[in-house]
């Protein structure tokens, strides 16, 4: 049976309160930067100017804002210049080294700038090195969240934060590897990630678009693509116990402001797909929590179950009504199209519930891989019209002078495929949004909740369950959870950078900081 009962799906998941490097001749990097340049708009900012080389030569520039500050405006001569040349005079610093990566230009500190020792020092080894960067839209400049990164032919990843912002921590053995950035929709990237060691970079992902050339123009049927996903998964995901490193957050915000954060290391337990994410088991490796509450605030909310809810939403495991392909009586099917991730095809199938059904049910997209048949992403809601009658299902209890109304509730569920082609869960999201209205007051103020949590490492080999005095329960109020703090917090464990706003909220809160011990 793939069915899960609707009400029971609906509570178990709420929370209740780049580019292949080669070495380039040095033939083809002369004829790049030897390019004639010409310099017409010569005030502006850096990071103007060297846009405007960008759109000359069609190469996009990578460097670190430590070294080259974007915001700095200048004034050069007008004329034509070399590219090399040009780079140098509009950043000031005749000595950068200038690197062709495909379709970038790396500009850095030369070796000896960087990497040669102080004299009379030995050289410090490091059993772990970092990359951070940003990743934006190569058309729109906008930031793109949830952008997969990780280590070539490794289970070691993270993603990229709502502003698009990452890093990335990497074990020194494999300082060969290469770093790759996909995202669906969009080219894939790699990198070495020795060139981007110790610096913050932006980076840009071209969008894919594919040709009609590519698709041969026939019907498809989105319910024979749902059995196919199905019927594969004994293939495409694992039915053996795994270990997960994960990363997990949860926050509230009341008034679109942060009032309560709490950021962890998990590992996790998790069994084969064909046993209830019930036996699933978490262990806590790290936490720390981030209260930031006025005397003026008369709302307290808590949350409940967000980890559970992160176990429950991998839908290959736990299979929600939705997905089940003899469910018609209560969805609508339909194939959208195709798009790619990391130069695979996926068929994309768009589910909502028929009109004649009253009770809140689900839409949303699902992206099935056109090969393998396995389900790599799926984005669904609440069904928006009918969302308030939903309300009780997100709401263990609450004061009597308070009335709320659940807005919205979506998820984002992702998964990536390892070495040998097994796929494990990759990234959970879910926001819900109420308005809350206290008793005889004219106006409602918005409440947030929001959990994710990313895989950053799998381990296959003696995976054992827990013992249970080490087991965290996930369906507690974790924020409270006690657990000891060390202000070394992260070590070289891989997590998702806060958001811009969230980091302000920290750094302005640190005397707010929750200890405890355990």
């Amino acid at each position: 049976m793939y069915r899960t009962n609707k009400t029971s799906f609906y509570r178990i998941i709420a929370c209740l309160f780049f580019l292949f490097i080669t070495i380039s001749t040095q033939a083809d990097e002369k004829d790049v930067f030897d390019r004639i340049v010409k310099i017409t708009d010569n005030k502006g900012t850096i990071y103007e100017l060297l846009k405007n080389l960008s759109d000359q030569s069609g190469y996009l520039f990578v460097y670190d804002s430590q070294i080259i500050d974007n915001n700095k405006k200048i004034k050069v001569p007008k004329g034509e210049y070399t590219l090399r040349s040009a780079i140098y005079l509009i950043t000031g610093n005749q000595r950068l080294r200038i690197d062709l990566l495909g379709e970038h230009i790396l500009l850095r500190l030369s070796n000896e700038q960087s990497d040669s020792p102080i004299a009379g020092r030995e050289p410090v080894h490091h059993p772990f090195f970092t990359i951070k960067g940003s990743l934006c839209d190569k058309e729109t400049g906008k930031p793109i969240p949830f952008v997969s990164i990780g280590i070539s032919n490794t289970t070691i990843g993270t993603i990229s934060n709502q502003d698009g912002v990452f890093q990335l921590t990497i074990p020194d053995s494999l300082r060969q590897q290469k770093v790759r950035f996909s995202h669906i929709g969009y080219e894939s990237m790699e990198l070495e990630s020795t060139l981007l060691e110790g610096k913050s970079l932006d980076f840009t992902l071209t969008p894919q678009f594919v040709s009609l050339q590519e698709i041969v123009v026939k019907y498809t049927n989105p319910v024979q693509l749902l059995s196919e996903m199905l019927n594969h998964r004994p293939v495409n995901y694992s039915f053996t116990p795994v270990y997960l490193t994960s990363f997990y957050r949860e926050g509230i915000e009341h008034r679109r402001r942060n009032i309560d954060l709490t950021e962890s290391v998990l590992q996790v337990y998790k069994t084969g797909y064909d046993t209830n994410a019930a036996n699933d088991q978490t262990k806590l490796i790290k936490k720390r929590r981030f209260v930031n509450r006025q005397q003026t605030d008369t709302i307290f909310p808590k949350m409940r179950s967000g980890i559970n809810s992160c176990l429950v939403l991998d839908i290959m495991k736990e299979l929600p009504e939705f997905i089940d392909p003899d469910n018609e009586s209560s969805y609508t099917y339909t194939h959208k199209g195709v798009d790619v991730i990391d130069d695979r095809m996926v068929n994309i199938i768009c589910f909502h519930q028929r009109e004649h059904i009253q009770e809140p049910l689900y839409k949303g997209e699902l992206y099935i891989e056109k090969e393998s048949k396995a389900l790599v992403e799926i984005r669904f809601e609440v069904n928006p019209l009918l969302v308030s009658k939903a309300t009780h299902m997100f709401v263990d209890k609450k004061s009597a002078g308070l009335k709320i109304d659940l807005q919205h509730a979506r998820y984002i569920v992702s998964y990536k495929p390892s070495e040998d082609g097994t796929y494990y869960i990759n990234h959970v999201r879910g926001d819900i949004e109420f308005k809350v209205r206290r008793r005889k007051r004219l106006f409602n103020s918005p409440l947030n909740f929001w959990f994710e949590m990313v895989t950053c490492k799998v381990d296959t080999k003696d995976v054992q369950s827990f013992p249970r005095n080490e087991r965290l329960s996930p369906t507690r109020i974790f924020a409270e959870t006690k657990h000891s703090y060390d202000k070394d917090f992260w070590e070289n464990f891989n997590i998702i950078l806060p958001e811009e706003n969230l980091k302000e909220e920290i750094i302005n809160n640190l005397s707010e900081i929750i200890i405890t011990e355990k």
